[in-house]
């Protein structure tokens, strides 16, 4: 696979997102999860990305095991933020340096590496400084347990203020033709300041392969069904269309196109689709041999611009933890 560097981290132009193996798409997939990180590694994927809060712990312990006969393969990526180990159960934004401190040592000890080689902070505190929480990462980077820092989700002037403490080498958000808003200060702050994109959902979570045609078809613990955009399913349907007749045109897949496009964004994007079939990971892993023309490129910009999803990318109670 062709490499990309984001924030002087070398790594294959497409990542592997593994939180649909524990939580949030319907029953946990860990069996076939697995095969799907170890096809994705034969396959040239480096970047796998994880976190705390998936199942939550679940995930960074099945990610370990899948990884650890493969570990010099591997770029490793978990997270940090959501603290759920108060006593009332409640989970809560967490960037205190003792809690970074602390969440690392879990996610090491989960994830049974010696070292993190991207460590993120999950969701910005708006209680704690940033330079506090980046001033503590940047303590466990001398201590050789993690390489890099990545922040998720965060402002363009946190990210500013982050990187004059530490370098910070990815910004983790979503990004895709049904999410663009962070083209206008946010994409152009990191690459300023020389930071990778690490581009989550860059399927849509799903919605962009054409698949979902209704709630429905959704397992009834699908975190999707809570989606606004995803309740407004028929609104959205439209900027399937430009997709699909590029597909067709291109003996492609919809995913592939979508896919496609987030990788022509730039040599500093790695798009981190995740699934827990194998099948679908040779899927999306072709998309890198696709490039697409200047024209169709237009075409997908024009039909998907930013502010054409109707509807908003969390629920009410979610979108208060976004940076905005």
């Amino acid at each position: 696979m062709n490499q990309r560097t984001i924030g002087g981290l070398r790594v294959g132009a497409l990542g592997y997102g593994c939180m649909g193996i524990s939580s949030a798409y319907g029953p946990p997939q860990e069996e076939s999860g697995v095969a799907a990180i170890h096809r994705a590694t034969e396959l040239g994927v480096t970047l796998i990305d994880t976190a705390d809060i998936y199942g939550p712990e679940t995930n960074e312990r099945v990610v370990g095991q899948a990884i650890a006969d493969r570990r010099d393969r591997v770029v490793l990526a978990t997270k940090f933020g959501h603290d759920w180990h108060g006593e009332d159960g409640v989970r809560r934004i967490n960037g205190r340096p003792e809690y970074v401190r602390s969440a690392c040592e879990e996610s090491l000890r989960r994830l049974a590496v010696e070292h993190i080689d991207l460590y993120y902070q999950h969701r910005v505190d708006p209680d704690v400084p940033i330079e506090e929480t980046v001033g503590a990462m940047a303590e466990l980077v001398a201590a050789g347990k993690i390489r890099h820092i990545g922040l998720s989700e965060a402002a363009a002037p946190t990210i500013r203020r982050a990187h004059a403490v530490h370098a910070i080498t990815a910004l983790q958000t979503e990004y895709s033709l049904w999410q663009r808003d962070l083209e206008a200060e946010i994409l152009p702050t990191i690459r300023e300041l020389g930071i990778g994109l690490v581009a989550y959902s860059p399927l849509g979570r799903g919605f962009l392969t054409g698949t979902i045609d209704s709630l429905d078809q959704l397992a009834e613990n699908d975190s999707r069904r809570l989606f606004p955009r995803f309740q407004q399913i028929d609104a959205n349907r439209a900027v399937l269309a430009a997709i699909r007749e590029i597909a067709q045109a291109r003996e492609a897949t919809p995913a592939q196109i979508a896919l496609a496009w987030v990788l022509a964004q730039g040599e500093d994007v790695v798009p981190i689709p995740g699934t827990t079939r194998p099948a679908r990971v040779e899927e999306n892993v072709a998309a890198t041999e696709l490039a697409l023309s200047a024209a169709e490129l237009e075409r997908l910009a024009a039909a998907a611009p930013p502010g054409v999803a109707v509807g908003d990318r969390y629920p009410a109670a979610m979108m208060g933890a976004l940076e905005r």
